[in-house]
């Protein structure tokens, strides 16, 4: 009997393991900025945490046509912004994606970005052993001078 309970027990351990060996991220307070009528981008900002080192390599959203992962810089006193491969999230420290530094930037905006609309993205982030998945997170447009969240205001 006891042959039996290990012989169910090993697998079922071993599948729980590999349950949570799929890097666990976070994104807290996810946000665009909103846009006037004409404006073609914007960028989305958040902070991204996960549990193991991990790298966020892709982000999609049905709102642009093009979504790029950005970073901003100085260089001879001018800054700068360029598009980057990827974004380290090493283990268990918070990454800020926000205003003059990484960021997500949206071009070709398909409308108007209105503050208070909900812009969905999708966020594809990569373990270290090339395993990849992907994070749906609603991001409410903030006002177009906002440098961040507003608050009392709910973020999912």
């Amino acid at each position: 009997m006891k042959l039996i309970s290990v012989t169910l027990a090993l697998p079922l351990a071993l599948l729980l393991c590999a349950g949570s060996a799929a890097a666990q991220v976070t994104v807290k307070d996810p946000w665009v900025r909103a846009t006037v009528p004409a404006q073609t981008s914007t960028g989305a900002f958040m902070q991204i945490t996960s549990a193991q080192d991990a790298r966020l390599i892709e982000v999609r959203s049905p709102a642009a046509a093009t979504v790029e992962v950005h970073q901003m810089s100085m260089s001879n006193n001018v800054m700068k912004m360029s598009p980057v491969d990827a974004i380290s999230l090493p283990a268990g420290k918070p990454v800020t994606l926000g205003p003059g530094g990484y960021h997500v930037m949206m071009m070709d905006l398909k409308g108007q970005v209105k503050a208070g609309d909900t812009v969905p993205l999708t966020l594809v982030i990569e373990d270290k052993n090339k395993q990849r998945q992907t994070i749906e997170v609603k991001a409410v447009a903030q006002p177009l001078g906002s440098s961040g969240p507003m608050s009392g205001m709910k973020m999912n």
